[in-house]
């Protein structure tokens, strides 16, 4: 089984890297004000970062007994991509989706994109939670598609709600970072 801590460590590591947590002055897309900002995008499409975060949600995912991983675009979509492929090269092959915020108006018109099917246990995540509305959205959508979420996971939770709603709806939650008002950064303590 990987260990989770160290993936983390070197995660955090990754992302002060590659700069995708900065500091500064942000508005978030919840509106909240916030003294930092991480950018998961960058770090889920490094090729070292996607590496680190699917081995990370890989072994959260089998440890949930699931068979479909994804989560709201755009955030979650470089971490299905490489999550789909990496369970695949494990033996333990796990259909990848995303979540659009509405349904297309052409073509299959459909809101849940990929190879998951109706009554799949499946995780949701996102790269970052704050208040959590596009995960609760992603969560709500993929329920009435039909699949049952086992468990949701990010790589950074703010703890500024969306992971007390996900609780608050029964549904266990697991962050790799955890940050404070301040923006201090660390492996959560929850791995």
């Amino acid at each position: 089984m990987a260990d989770l801590r160290a993936l983390a460590t070197r995660i955090l590591e990754r992302a002060r890297e590659l700069d995708a947590l900065r500091f500064g002055d942000f508005t978030l897309t919840s509106g909240a004000k916030s003294k930092y900002y991480f950018d998961g995008r960058i770090l889920t499409l490094d090729p070292e970062g996607a590496d680190l975060v699917s081995e990370a949600f890989l072994a959260m995912a089998i440890e949930a007994g699931v068979a479909g991983v994804g989560g709201p675009t755009v955030a979650a979509v470089p971490i299905a991509g490489a999550l789909a492929l990496r369970s695949r090269q494990a033996g333990t092959p796990m259909d990848g989706f995303f979540v659009r915020d509405e349904a297309k108006a052409h073509g299959a018109r459909k809101r849940v994109e990929g190879a998951v099917k109706p009554g799949t246990r499946v995780v949701v995540f996102d790269d970052t939670v704050s208040t959590g509305g596009s995960l609760l959205r992603a969560v709500d959508a993929i329920q009435d598609f039909g699949c049952e979420v086992a468990a949701v996971l990010c790589v950074l939770d703010r703890h500024q709600g969306g992971s007390d709603e996900v609780r608050r709806r029964g549904v266990p939650f697991r962050a790799l970072l955890e940050a404070d008002a301040d923006g201090n950064v660390a492996v959560s303590d929850g791995l």
